[in-house]
């Protein structure tokens, strides 16, 4: 007699495998060049493994302080100056995470309540919707405008109602490439002002922006930042996303929310990595030199599929590059990326499974955070299409 099966229901029913884990296995299945998952394919810094090795055998080895080790939080501070002209609080603002999405998760479980809506940009980061859903909260879809991938301010304006608790904004954005400017700024200043909406700004490609523009942080807006969760990335920022290290500053009154959830996700993040990244926060150079580095990526990238039929648009932001296929095929953007994957051997991350209507631009991401070699390999496959 068969056991009956146990009754539950799901949290997430319409929530699967990551499309991120399904291109990736299936570009180890076809032994494909993956472009798909946004990962560096080159080491972390010598420098920075050997403070991490000190550290360890320092002892190092247990539980850091819940927010963060002050000195981490200092040097996140003192950064923060030199980068933006904005005095943050190391005590009281800064809080060390396990990763970007870690931060994200506990900023909206803080302050989201059943009923609360949020707003989302689309085409969004995959964690934000379910992350939203698991707290009750209501994701109110605004797709940015198509081809630009501009925010269309009036729209939000007009989406606003009493229930709107939290705006959340992406820059440089993933999956798009594009970044947010000052007037952009400007305008979620004007459309928040005098009201009780918090804003959620995801900033971990913060360091990855292109053609001399300026990384519009919410940090340059005082304003802003009263009312705002920012989250940036060590991972991101020093080619080791496998460590998953990041930061949350908000004002000492959000932090102190923040805390309270962070506390039961992880309590604290790795100890001789926080005290790695403390001392090397010195070395300026390594994430100033970051859009030099990684421009010249998008270029040699780009400059290679100057050849193929795919139309490009260079992106303005993040080591991801949209790639029309118009020229190609008239398959959808996942039966593309999956024929891409197996006929062609590059995977690829398909565009429209990052709305919630899978709008279909027949756009495809590349992730060019990789050796010259391995561009030039994939490259050569992709004129051939």
């Amino acid at each position: 007699m068969s056991t009956p099966p146990i009754i539950f229901k799901s949290k997430l029913p319409k929530t699967g495998t990551s499309i991120f884990a399904r291109m990736s296995a299936m570009a180890q299945k076809y032994d494909a060049i993956n472009l798909s998952q946004g990962f560096p394919d080159f080491d972390v810094n010598p420098k920075l493994k050997a403070l991490v090795t000190k550290a360890l055998k320092s002892g190092h080895n247990q539980y850091a302080p819940m927010p963060g080790l002050p000195e981490l939080r200092k040097a996140v501070a003192q950064k923060i100056r030199k980068l933006y002209r904005c005095d943050v609080d190391a005590d009281e603002m800064v809080t060390v995470t396990s990763g970007g999405t870690e931060a994200l998760y506990a900023a909206i479980a803080a302050v989201v309540h059943e009923g609360d809506e949020v707003i989302v940009f689309e085409p969004a980061y995959d964690s934000y919707v379910p992350a939203i859903r698991l707290n009750g909260g209501l994701p109110i879809a605004i797709p940015l405008e198509y081809p630009s991938f501009g925010i269309n301010w009036e729209m939000v304006k007009a989406r606003i109602t009493a229930n709107t608790r939290l705006i959340i904004i992406n820059t440089p954005h993933n999956p798009t490439g594009s970044v947010l400017s000052a007037k952009d700024m400007e305008e979620l200043q004007r459309i928040t002002r005098n009201t009780d909406i918090l804003i959620l700004s995801d900033e971990v490609y913060e360091h990855i922006v292109f053609d001399r523009h300026e990384h519009q942080s919410i940090l340059r807006y005082p304003d802003l930042l009263k009312r705002s969760f920012l989250v940036f990335s060590f991972g991101k920022t020093y080619h080791a996303t496998g460590w998953k290290m990041g930061y949350c500053v908000a004002s000492p009154r959000l932090s102190a929310e923040f805390r309270k959830v962070h506390q039961f996700i992880v309590f604290s993040s790795p100890t001789p990595l926080q005290h790695a990244f403390a001392a090397f926060l010195q070395y300026e150079e390594e994430y100033l030199q970051l859009p030099a580095f990684y421009q010249a990526k998008r270029d040699y990238f780009n400059n290679l599929l100057a050849e193929s039929r795919f139309t490009i648009r260079p992106s303005a932001g993040t080591y991801f590059q949209l790639a029309g296929y118009e020229n190609i095929s008239e398959m959808g953007d996942l039966e593309f990326s999956e024929w891409l994957t197996r006929e062609a051997g590059v995977a690829t991350i398909p565009i429209s499974v990052f709305y919630s209507n899978h709008e279909d631009h027949h756009l495809i991401r590349f992730c060019f955070a990789k050796s010259e070699k391995l561009l030039e390999k994939a490259a050569d496959k992709l004129i051939r299409l």
